[in-house]
């Protein structure tokens, strides 16, 4: 048995709790279990426990086996040195503060059949351990459960924002920017276009906002896209153009290698999700702004909705002709663009300036936007996760990432009402 399995039973109190008693006999009321503890330090943080006639308030610690408190080497360190109670199954040793207080330990005693139905999703291979159980969990469950996700998923996405606002000192545009250039290369060119963003700054791009040539040089000739001497004449236009502004800006461009084109699709080979991106700059003055200020999605999709120079009609790649069409973003790179970029950035914003019109906006943005296709979402499809949004394809994808894949069961509350409910 895992001592997290512990942690689980003390927090949900899934133990017996008649005639608590400690290992020299006094008798334990759990008037509080704690708030559980994932970092270092005790399990249960503040903690309230009567222990015979006396209230304390503190730290609980969590074993198997009372010993392993010295296998831990908490006797060593002061952190545990406010822990009123260790919870254990097997009470094997007695064990003290570093003041050589003795510390009151409590043994405990559960159903069988939690952990048995515990160890059956551990043992599970399937896609995920709750397959065979999952139509049984009550709909109102899973559903304050996909809420709880979308949100946990949103506040992971916002610690890379938080990191990237550190790296620009809190300039929202530039990281916009930067982030915004990083999902219109999607998962393949992803990197590539994030240090693109980075190495050729925002305000580089303001200067010339207003020439769409000018901008789709810097951004094809920063990506490397315009060191070869020959091509045609729109090549060589933008080649003449980048060689003046390269110098003037004193920009060095990345390697060519770093973008992929092989087992792509046409309509997402770098060098046109470059010039659609050119584009967006080019129509979207104080993009950053603009896209906090819009309250419904059908403006945020038209700006995004980024169709390149007419040279772009007939190419996909510089100097290699194509079929003569528009190529816009489409509306799934578009959905994807807000699920990804949009609705964290107004989360994220909404909780530092402390305006809950910004994450109830990110919510609703999320709730108006069809459900994602992708594998992940087939898969819940297929074991009756039939979702009605992007709000719900997100928590999805956060529950497959984060909880099924690592069978972290017991912090998932399809995963508590199965091992509860299961006979």
């Amino acid at each position: 048995m895992k001592e997290e399995f512990l942690h689980y039973l003390w927090k949900y109190k899934l133990f017996h709790t008649s005639n608590l008693r400690t290992q020299t006999r006094e008798k334990v009321d759990i008037i509080h279990p704690g708030i559980h503890n994932k970092d270092s330090g005790p399990d249960f943080f503040n903690a309230r426990i009567k222990i015979g006639p006396t209230t304390w308030a503190g730290n609980v610690e969590i074993h198997l086996r009372s010993s392993d408190w010295y296998h831990h080497n908490h006797h060593l360190d002061k952190a545990y040195d406010n822990v009123i109670l260790q919870v254990v199954q097997h009470h094997d040793q007695e064990v003290y503060l570093t003041n050589h207080t003795l510390v009151p330990t409590l043994e405990i005693r559960f159903d069988e059949v939690l952990l048995k139905n515990y160890e059956q999703l551990l043992e599970s291979e399937s896609w995920v351990a709750c397959e065979k159980d999952l139509n049984t969990v009550e709909d109102f469950v899973v559903q304050k459960w996909i809420e709880a996700l979308a949100v946990e998923r949103l506040e992971e996405k916002s610690l890379r924002i938080q990191a990237h606002l550190k790296q620009t000192q809190n300039n929202w545009e530039e990281t916009f920017y930067q982030l915004m250039a990083r999902n219109f290369g999607f998962k393949l060119n992803a990197g590539p276009f994030e240090l693109l963003a980075k190495s050729l700054p925002l305000k580089v791009l303001a200067k010339h906002r207003d020439n769409l040539v000018q901008l789709e040089a810097l951004l094809l000739g920063q990506a490397g896209f315009l060191e070869p001497e020959e091509g045609d004449e729109y090549y060589l236009t933008l080649k003449q153009e980048f060689n003046y502004l390269r110098h003037k800006f004193k920009l060095n461009p990345l390697e060519k290698h770093l973008w992929k084109f092989l087992r792509s699709r046409p309509g997402n080979f770098p060098t046109l999700r470059i010039a659609q991106f050119a584009m967006l700059i080019y129509r979207s003055n104080g993009l950053f702004s603009r896209m906090m200020g819009e309250k419904e999605v059908a403006p945020l999709r038209a700006l995004l909705h980024a169709l390149p120079s007419a040279y772009w009609n007939r190419h996909y790649q510089l100097n290699k002709l194509s079929a003569d069409q528009p190529k816009p973003l489409g509306r799934m790179a578009v959905d994807n663009v807000l699920i990804n970029t949009v609705v964290p950035f107004l989360f994220v914003y909404g909780k530092t300036t402390r305006e809950e019109e910004y994450g109830y906006r990110a919510m609703a943005l999320l709730s108006e936007i069809k459900p994602e296709n992708n594998s992940v979402i087939t898969r819940w499809g297929k074991l009756g996760m039939n979702p009605k949004s992007a709000f719900d394809t997100q928590a999805l994808i956060h529950l497959k990432n984060k909880y099924c894949t690592f069978k972290n069961c017991l912090q998932c509350q399809i995963g508590n009402y199965i091992i509860k409910n299961s006979s």
